[in-house]
């Protein structure tokens, strides 16, 4: 989960996004006489504060699925209209966000959140109002499965919330095996910045590692905020670790590697894709040789991604589409596609109240997105497990591998 950007009203996004100008919204629900039914598309994301590069990533991947939607009249009868709200990456303002669209009787779904921790409190809200919740980052298990997968004791938690991101599961055990097998390092030590994500990644790494026969030599916890890690660099340093992990996002990640090395722990720290981002090396200047992994496989190196990269530059976009503009698009086409499918089975018109079935339309959805196969579990999880290892080179993140994630 990750940079920054002026953020534009809600207002002025919104007028951006809605289509032609000559499109009718009736405020009704079906396709009288031939008018376009304006239906809404809400997005809730970081715009603005140190996480607001990932953030704009995902509002401007979600803004040009809705604009290729009008634009190629992709539910016909159906104009769709955007609303991007920011959540400052903090619980209290997603939820409060999720109130706001929730409210709006022309909002259908909700592409986001990036953090888990403000997606558990957007969960509640959205099941409430039988409201689609589809985040294109968030990778906590128990947002889906609960807290007692650990134990194999798996129950969905909110049947109106989805994610195109594979799990902390998944990609701590990816990052957990990669580091024993291709890095080689037998000796690491783990940090966490005590965040949803953060922890719970942290932990699925440690358990994969050691699992394969490593050895956890240390632990510390940090706050998100916090910036200056030197107790930590000599805790570190004594232990001699081969590797250093940190569950976490870059904003901290950044100075925690450069004091590392600064500090005479000269070995690379690893992150999940809360640290894979441009910004990261920008505020790094020794972050050569370190790792990430993401979900996913780079969207550049995917034939399914051409068009959504070729059409992300035509639309001049400033900011970049970062770690998730790939998931966040087919996570925004999803609803689009769950919107087709209602339609169509109504005869062509968008139904009273259409909602429930917009969400049992998800359950089902499948096409062939911008990352691969989409579609989803018995749980709301992707079934695409793929995950990337990248590492830094030069000036640039490069990717080492990729693989669907399978147990063992």
């Amino acid at each position: 989960m990750l940079i920054i950007a002026t953020a534009l009203t809600t207002g002025t996004l919104a007028l951006t996004a809605c289509g032609s100008r000559d499109d009718k919204d009736t405020g009704t629900t079906g396709n009288p006489g031939g008018k376009t039914t304006t239906v809404a598309i809400g997005l809730d994301s970081p715009l603005t504060g140190d996480l607001s590069a990932l953030g704009q990533g995902i509002k401007n991947s979600a803004h040009l699925a809705v604009t290729n939607a009008n634009k190629t009249k992709e539910v016909p009868g159906v104009t769709f209209k955007f609303l991007p709200l920011d959540d400052q990456a903090q619980p209290t303002s997603g939820q409060q966000n999720a109130t706001k669209l929730a409210g709006d009787k022309r909002v259908v779904g909700i592409v986001g959140p990036l953090n888990s921790s403000v997606a558990q409190s957007m969960q509640q809200v959205a099941q409430a109002n039988n409201l689609a919740l589809i985040s294109p980052a968030n990778t906590t298990p128990d947002l889906t499965q609960g807290k007692d997968w650990k134990q194999n004791n798996r129950k969905r938690q909110f049947t109106t919330y989805f994610r195109t991101a594979t799990t902390d599961e998944v990609q701590g055990a990816f990052g957990g095996q990669y580091a024993y097998e291709q890095i080689k390092a037998r000796k690491v030590y783990v940090i966490d910045d005590q965040k949803t994500y953060g922890v719970g990644l942290a932990a699925a790494f440690a358990a994969k590692f050691t699992a394969m026969g490593g050895t956890v030599v240390g632990t510390e916890h940090v706050n998100p905020e916090d910036r200056d890690f030197k107790a930590i660099v000599s805790k570190a340093k004594a232990t001699t670790p081969d590797l250093v992990f940190y569950g976490g996002e870059y904003p901290a990640a950044a100075p925690l590697s450069q004091q590392l090395k600064d500090g005479g722990v000269t070995v690379p720290l690893m992150g999940g894709d809360g640290m894979y981002s441009a910004d990261y090396i920008t505020l790094n200047k020794k972050s050569a040789g370190d790792y990430a992994t993401s979900v996913g496989k780079p969207v550049e190196q995917l034939d399914s991604a051409k068009k959504f990269i070729a059409d992300y530059k035509a639309a001049g976009y400033k900011d970049r589409y970062e770690a998730y503009g790939g998931s966040t698009y087919d996570a925004t086409w999803a609803i689009i596609q769950a919107v087709k499918t209602v339609v169509t089975e109504n005869g062509g018109k968008l139904p009273d109240n259409p909602r429930t079935k917009i969400v049992e339309a998800l359950n089902k959805v499948k096409f062939d997105g911008v990352t691969g196969p989409v579609s989803f579990d018995q749980y709301g999880d992707t079934t695409n497990t793929m995950i990337t290892a990248y590492q830094v080179d030069g000036t640039q993140w490069k990717a080492r591998h990729s693989a669907p994630y399978k147990k063992n």
